[in-house]
């Protein structure tokens, strides 16, 4: 069981808005550590987002290949989107998938993690899921996601991921726990 000691756990005593749009929301929350120190502590607000993790017969995964302005890099990543207000996420990171890619999960999903990428600034959930199976229904209606989409196989990701060329933890945890359950010989990712 674990334990939570209230001693330890941060006062929060009010929060008030820096910036907000339909993106992102920063905020500076009134907060009071253990040591009773008091301060202002920024936090970062980010959408809800689900991944999927879509892997064939051959075991290889499907990614998209793209460029990110923000830290000026082309890489590697799984498919993903922003959780819609009432949408499950295993059916936000289904849809994803097909639009992105023209690939349609099939049958019901593995939940991996649930996460929070950067939890001492940002919270930003990600739900992660698997499928085994997808099949080709089309071509992306979403083409501005990736320069291209590409099966790899599973076992050269950890290559790619040492080399910095897989972008971003919600590709990285679900790749990593994937690999690590599946040598650890666990047949069960829940």
């Amino acid at each position: 069981m674990t334990e939570y000691p209230d001693e330890l756990k941060w006062s929060v005593h009010g929060e008030r808005a820096i910036y907000e749009n339909q993106w992102i929301k920063l905020k500076l929350v009134d907060v009071e550590p253990p040591d009773h120190s008091r301060f202002e502590h920024h936090v970062v607000k980010l959408h809800h987002v689900a991944v999927a993790l879509l892997l064939n017969e051959r075991e290889e995964v499907l990614t998209l290949w793209r460029y990110r302005f923000a830290v000026d890099q082309w890489g590697y990543e799984l498919i993903g989107g922003l959780v819609e207000t009432g949408e499950d996420p295993a059916a936000t990171a289904a849809r994803e998938a097909e639009e992105e890619t023209g690939w349609r999960p099939i049958g019901e999903p593995e939940h991996i993690a649930t996460f929070q990428p950067l939890p001492g600034m940002v919270d930003a959930p990600v739900n992660a899921y698997i499928w085994r199976h997808a099949e080709k229904v089309g071509e992306p209606t979403d083409a501005e996601e990736a320069a291209r989409i590409e099966w790899i196989p599973i076992d050269r990701m950890l290559e790619l991921i040492k080399r910095g060329e897989v972008l971003g933890s919600g590709a990285i945890v679900p790749l990593l726990f994937y690999l690590a359950s599946r040598n650890a010989g666990s047949a069960d990712l829940g």
